[in-house]
């Protein structure tokens, strides 16, 4: 029989954005056969306070007695309730570039609960062809109805494929395309940029600032991260 759902409040986005981070420090410590995690570890891997990864969680409903730190398993299951995984997620790819291709063969890139069910793309040498075990689809002919799109196709076309996309009934975009999206209300857009990922920890890399304020590059003499490789 399965048990009921914890109650949980409203998590901020701030809150959400760290619970795939808490869920893998408990899932390494179930690997690694421990019954207990704390507030401390937990923070530290995901570059918080303890107090913050307490606020955070108290948000999941009632996890054990303070003082004594967190059950690894019942942690582990009031996660997954939270970001869905118990429940099934049909996911289209959309872009079946080097990007995308490496998306649809991946065996970690869906979450649990989550499931591949079609792939696009235009051209005529890639659409016809079975990828991760999927026949590409040709775009022109629609996108099937889905949890969610993800869209891997270069800036330019971005927004006609979102725009199909909602057509189609998809309400949440998964946006690997190096564009801002314009879409109507109720439609949720998460935007994946690796350029700017990078720019971004380039910048705490040369400027010492963030988790690098204080810390071993910044105070390296020049050529001396030579010796590091």
């Amino acid at each position: 029989m399965s048990t009921p759902r914890a109650r949980q409040r409203r998590l901020s986005a701030a809150t959400v954005a760290r619970l795939p981070l808490y869920q893998r420090v408990v899932a390494d410590a179930a690997l690694r056969g421990e019954s207990v995690v704390d507030s401390t570890v937990l923070g530290t891997r995901a570059g918080v306070t303890p107090a913050t990864v307490r606020r955070d969680l108290a948000g999941l409903g009632t996890l054990g007695t303070r003082g004594t730190g967190y059950e690894v398993d019942l942690l582990g299951q009031r996660l997954a309730e939270a970001l869905g995984h118990d429940r099934r997620c049909d996911v289209v790819l959309v872009g079946l570039g080097h990007l995308g291709h490496a998306l649809a063969t991946s065996r970690t890139f869906l979450a649990p609960g989550a499931r591949l069910s079609a792939l696009y793309d235009v051209d005529p040498e890639v659409v016809g062809t079975t990828v991760g075990g999927l026949v590409v689809h040709d775009l022109a002919d629609g996108v099937e109805a889905a949890s969610v799109a993800v869209l891997a196709v270069p800036a330019g076309a971005a927004q006609d494929v979102a725009e199909r996309c909602v057509r189609a009934g998809i309400r949440a975009l998964l946006n690997f395309s190096p564009t801002v999206l314009r879409v109507p209300p109720g439609v949720a857009v998460q935007d994946v940029d690796l350029s700017t990922e990078l720019q971004i920890l380039l910048y705490h890399l040369h400027h010492g600032t963030g988790p690098l304020a204080g810390g071993l590059w910044r105070d390296l003499a020049p050529g001396a991260s030579d010796a590091l490789s």
